[in-house]
């Protein structure tokens, strides 16, 4: 007597009984054995959640400390550098200052010198804020995601001059929990800075609309430089390519699957294909595992 061990698209196994008396297996011995089937698929789901949750553990703190490098990095690149440059400039007018303090000339180079002064404090100013907004976005709590991504917009161009237009559907975000919404700020969040950084883009948009029932697309495209997928796929292992790493890890905190699009001279898309349910998830990973 044969049970498969599955529960849905899931398959486990399969429980094989034997005996070697004839007709030994009645409809009742089967229907026993089938409450034990069903209860071993049962102990291996638990046992298989149980490991999830501690591979889930270690992937949070590994995640915290990614993150805490990543807010390291982007203050020794941006406001760390400036700050550096703000003493600098300060110097040069104080020597200027002590060479001749009456010259006109001289005069004419500490405006000069002091107006850098302020544009780079307040490029500072500005970094900082939008690095504090990233941290914590208010935003999403008082106004919502489609708010809080129109703020990630307006900081955008406000900070660094990068275009960046957001379409949402908002006849979908009865549909998402608050849960969903953050995870779906912070990875337009991570693709929208990438783009920035690395895209060399005129334009960056940003879409969130439903597929079908039960299923929604985020997209995230830029009309920049692209990149080789495959290439930087080789180093995700060793995590040579944190973005694309955040990218997955938030996209699988919503049951998402990503898939990146690009070349070098096409641009990038990245689309976040995101299941509202339980059943719509596993038809959607059973057709990815599938390809």
């Amino acid at each position: 007597y044969c049970f498969p061990l599955r529960s849905g698209f899931s398959v486990y196994g399969i429980l094989v009984f034997g005996h070697p008396e004839p007709n030994y297996f009645t409809p009742d011995r089967m229907e026993v054995l089938d409450i034990l089937g069903q209860q071993t698929v049962i102990a291996i789901q638990n046992a298989r959640l149980y490991q999830d949750l501690a591979n889930e553990r270690d992937r949070i703190i590994e995640a915290q400390e990614e993150a805490r490098k990543k807010l390291a990095r982007d203050l020794h690149d941006g406001p760390t550098q400036s700050v550096a440059a703000i003493a600098m400039r300060v110097n040069m007018a104080q020597r200027t200052m002590v060479k001749d303090p009456k010259a006109a000339y001289a005069q004419h180079l500490i405006g000069q010198e002091l107006s850098r002064i302020e544009e780079l404090a307040r490029r500072t100013t500005k970094e900082i804020r939008h690095m504090l907004f990233t941290l914590r976005p208010l935003a999403l709590e008082s106004q919502g995601l489609v708010a809080a991504l129109q703020t990630i917009a307006d900081k955008m161009k406000e900070t660094f001059s990068q275009n960046v237009i957001v379409n949402v559907d908002e006849g979908l975000l009865d549909q998402l929990e608050m849960g969903k919404q953050g995870v779906i700020f912070y990875i337009v969040e991570e693709a929208v800075n990438n783009a920035r950084k690395h895209a060399k883009a005129a334009n960056i948009w940003v879409r969130l609309r439903s597929l079908e029932e039960g299923l929604t697309l985020l997209e995230i495209q830029d009309d920049g430089v692209g990149f080789d997928v495959e290439a930087v796929n080789r180093t995700y292992d060793n995590r040579g390519s944190l973005g694309m790493v955040n990218l997955r890890e938030r996209s699988e905190l919503v049951n998402g699957l990503l898939h990146i699009q690009s070349a070098p001279g096409n641009g990038t898309r990245v689309q976040v294909y995101l299941p509202l349910t339980e059943e719509v998830a596993d038809r959607l990973h059973h057709a990815a595992g599938k390809g």
